[in-house]
């Protein structure tokens, strides 16, 4: 017998007004999983405030399933990166001040990368470009309600960590494409939504550390350690 258990997003972990926020999503979700890395495909978005159906699947993986059909599905991966070395606190600072100095019009309330979260009510992904290099970067540094009870970041949030910065790495890498890269406009008025999402956590710093988020993706310690890395394929809706 398949058992689903009901579960609901609420409303302060929306990436759009009325539309949960992909990375929290994909973590719940992987969160299921035995496996260290996986993948989260996207086919519709999640309401919050909705209970939704999340179900184990006999191939190891997990399916969220709301009124209209599939919503996300993970599965086991592989993922093989290739991470540059991470920014500076100094870097990763200065680039998240930069963002705020100037942050795109009309930017939604986003738990990932929204301006008027505070390090209890969201991540505060504000990335902007580094100087003299081809990556971005922004700091992160969480409050005590994000946290486990070992007083880490939790894991769900640790993929939610992962999910701005891809978009912010599309949009102004200096060697970013044209066309779907440049076209993405997650965190503004018209939602662009991560197609899928694959990621392997590999350690989970505590919540005094501050982390960099650099490229696409990966999520360090403010001592340069390796703790997440990240692929991400965002559809630009047209």
């Amino acid at each position: 017998m398949t058992v689903i258990e009901t579960i609901t997003v609420p409303r302060h972990l929306r990436g759009y007004p009325g539309v949960a926020f992909g990375g929290c999503i994909a973590g719940v979700l992987a969160g299921r999983l035995a496996a260290k890395t996986v993948r989260v495909d996207f086919r519709r978005p999640t309401p919050v405030d909705v209970p939704v159906g999340l179900t184990d699947t006999a191939d190891g993986g997990a399916v969220l399933t709301g009124a209209d059909g599939v919503l996300a599905v993970a599965t086991p991966d592989e993922l093989a990166l290739e991470v540059p070395d991470p920014p500076s606190r100094d870097e990763a600072s200065a680039a998240a001040e930069a963002y705020r100095a100037a942050p795109p019009e009309r930017a939604a309330d986003c738990f990932g990368c929204g301006l008027d979260r505070t390090p209890d009510t969201g991540l505060r992904q504000h990335c902007a470009a580094v100087p003299g290099r081809d990556l971005v970067a922004t700091a992160l540094t969480a409050g005590p309600a994000l946290a486990d009870t070992e007083g880490k970041l939790r894991a769900e949030l640790v993929w939610g960590a992962l999910d701005c910065p891809g978009n912010a790495a599309g949009r102004l890498r200096e060697g970013a494409a044209g066309g779907g890269s440049d076209g993405l406009t997650h965190g503004t008025a018209a939602p662009a939504g991560a197609g899928l999402l694959t990621a392997g956590v590999i350690c989970l710093g505590p919540l005094g550390e501050r982390a960099e988020a650099p490229g696409g993706v990966a999520l360090a310690t403010a001592g340069g350690d390796l703790g997440a890395i990240a692929s991400a394929l965002w559809v630009d809706p047209r």
